[in-house]
């Protein structure tokens, strides 16, 4: 079974369920989606995007 999902969405509600759960609070979580905001305009942006892709694909190329 494959499932797809994007990365942004998931990081999306592991953020809120940490918000919710008390381990993360409100201000340093801001300044958090701020700082990935700020950091996907810098030039370091597609070697970040290269490296999670290649985590991604090594990832998913674990059968079970």
């Amino acid at each position: 079974m494959s499932l797809n999902i994007s990365l942004v969405l998931l990081l999306g509600i592991v953020l809120v369920v940490l918000i919710r759960g008390g381990s993360l609070k409100a201000g340093p979580a801001v300044v958090s989606v701020l700082f990935g905001f700020f950091l996907a305009s810098t030039s370091m942006a597609p070697e970040i995007s290269r490296l999670v892709t290649g985590v991604v694909d090594m990832i998913g190329q674990i059968r079970f």
